[in-house]
């Protein structure tokens, strides 16, 4: 399998279960990672053989950016479910949806939750 990575994305969400979190926002990190055939498109030198990341970005940004979630569980499921569902060449996708600064007392670099979907190998 082959796969395209968006790196560290950083986005302004509202996402949260206290009511400062869903109040002033905060920021987030998503990393995806998409399990792609790219064998046609190196070969052919073809966007059409492979995904346009820049769509990718823009929909995660439409998810991260918009209708808060209690959850990143939440969050990241309603990514990898879009991302399948609008790209059909991808058969797997990876999500690391990062909060860097949770408003959660301690010393910590930040809480994250990750999750795969369909055929990552």
């Amino acid at each position: 399998m082959d796969y395209i990575h968006l790196n560290e994305m950083e986005f302004y969400g509202y996402h949260g279960v206290f009511a400062e979190e869903t109040k002033l926002g905060q920021r987030f990190r998503l990393t995806l990672s998409l399990a792609v055939d790219l064998k046609q498109a190196g070969e052919t030198d073809e966007l059409k053989q492979t995904v346009h990341y820049g769509e990718v970005y823009g929909l995660c940004k439409d998810v991260v950016e918009g209708e808060p979630k209690k959850l990143l569980e939440a969050v990241a499921e309603q990514l990898a479910s879009r991302v399948m569902e609008d790209f059909p060449l991808i058969k797997g996708v990876r999500v690391l949806l990062v909060k860097p600064d949770p408003p959660i007392p301690g010393y910590y670099k930040s809480v994250a939750v990750e999750l795969t979907r369909g055929i990552f190998v």
